[in-house]
């Protein structure tokens, strides 16, 4: 059984207003729309089957990945039939409006039901009031464990003081200190997989003399920008070494924010045709091309995101801009989080990382991990 859940009613909302301030923005997500693959997950969980056993091929082509730590990758396995019989269990969204989180809410709902346990999803809508009553509202209803996938680390701590002390899985997003187990991204390894392939691309393209290196951030969601925008530049320093040259830092994961900022940003680039783009998610980037195509300098800028969730795979497959993405399989979430979580209930000791077998998409190999329609 899965379940919706509403907010309370406006009044219990401002009693914690002040405890919603600093709205952070994800990794993940932004206000882009997509269909595409959305609804049928099939061919892509067997695809990222796939995928991942493909990583041998994707380092040969990019190189070794040794300089960074793959320690805590797990994984995907679908629940054993019955293993959540009679247990409740719960999800904090990150957002309806997100692609991204939409295909995790609807891989955990599909890996509860597999399991037999009742799941109460409660959509957090990209802010931290929500959240906060998402994490109330479980503690009411019982609730004997939960994913969460709410936006800002600041806000971690009254968010598990407010929600039911159970086993909770942190999903792409640290919630110290009730979290037992974080799971997601390596974001550290994720970042330096695509941004070593970029800085291959510098280097045969232009022997590594490109013009500017543009970081599309999110610092509100703390150690995760840290460690993925981190493994960005490690990457391409390991490839192009030295400073990065005329580097320019936007905070500007969503995808609205990013038109705009880089827009300004290649205001402030006139005349410049390498322009290296690397971002904390696909959103940006897709902000980021949106501004280039109005400012008419689509051929100046060379991008690169992070997850590959279907609002970016036309562009991956087809504009030859777009460089590489690391795929984060948001849709095959729900087979880590859900088997795990259920096993914690259990009184069964978890890993305390675990984290996603990414992989390295590109042109050639996109529509070899997901069906690619609709371009």
């Amino acid at each position: 059984m899965i379940r919706k859940v509403c907010r309370p009613a406006a009044w219990v909302a401002m009693l914690c207003l002040v405890l919603a301030l600093g709205l952070a923005a994800c990794g993940g997500g932004s206000d882009s729309s997509s269909t595409a693959g959305a609804e049928e997950t099939t061919e892509a969980e067997s695809a990222g089957t796939e995928a991942a056993g493909n990583e041998a091929e994707a380092e040969a082509e990019t190189g070794s990945t040794a300089e960074v730590s793959k320690e805590g990758i797990v994984e995907f396995r679908k629940p054993k039939a019955g293993s959540g019989a009679g247990k409740k269990i719960g999800l904090i969204e990150l957002g309806s409006s997100v692609p991204f989180s939409n295909l995790v809410t609807k891989s955990v709902e599909k890996a509860a039901k597999e399991a037999g346990a009742e799941l109460v999803a409660c959509d957090s809508e990209l802010e931290g009031q929500p959240a906060l009553d998402c994490a109330k509202s479980f503690a009411t209803q019982g609730v004997e464990g939960y994913l969460n996938f709410q936006q800002d680390a600041e806000l971690s701590e009254a968010i598990c003081k407010a929600g039911p002390q159970v086993p909770v899985i942190a999903i792409d997003i640290t919630q110290e200190p009730c979290e037992i187990a974080f799971m997601g991204a390596d974001n550290e390894y994720a970042g330096f997989l695509a941004g070593k392939a970029v800085g291959e691309f510098a280097k045969n393209e232009w022997n590594c003399e490109y013009d500017a290196y543009v970081s599309m951030e999110e610092p509100e969601a703390g150690s995760v920008n840290e460690e993925r925008m981190g493994g960005y530049r490690k990457g391409f320093q390991s490839i192009c070494p030295g400073e990065l040259k005329n580097e320019k830092t936007l905070n500007a994961g969503r995808t609205d924010i990013a038109r705009t900022q880089f827009t300004d940003t290649l205001t402030a680039l006139p005349g410049q045709s390498k322009i290296v783009v690397v971002a904390i998610n696909d959103d940006a980037i897709l902000g980021a091309l949106a501004a280039a195509k109005t400012a008419g300098r689509e051929s100046d800028v060379f991008v690169s995101g992070q997850g590959a969730d279907p609002s970016s795979w036309c562009e991956i497959a087809h504009n030859p801009q777009w460089i590489a993405d690391t795929a984060y399989f948001p849709e095959r979430y729900g087979e880590i989080g859900v088997p795990y979580l259920l096993e914690a209930l259990e009184g069964k000791e978890i890993p305390t990382k675990l984290l996603v077998p990414h992989e390295l998409v590109n042109s050639k190999n996109i529509e070899q991990v997901y069906e690619v329609t609709g371009c």
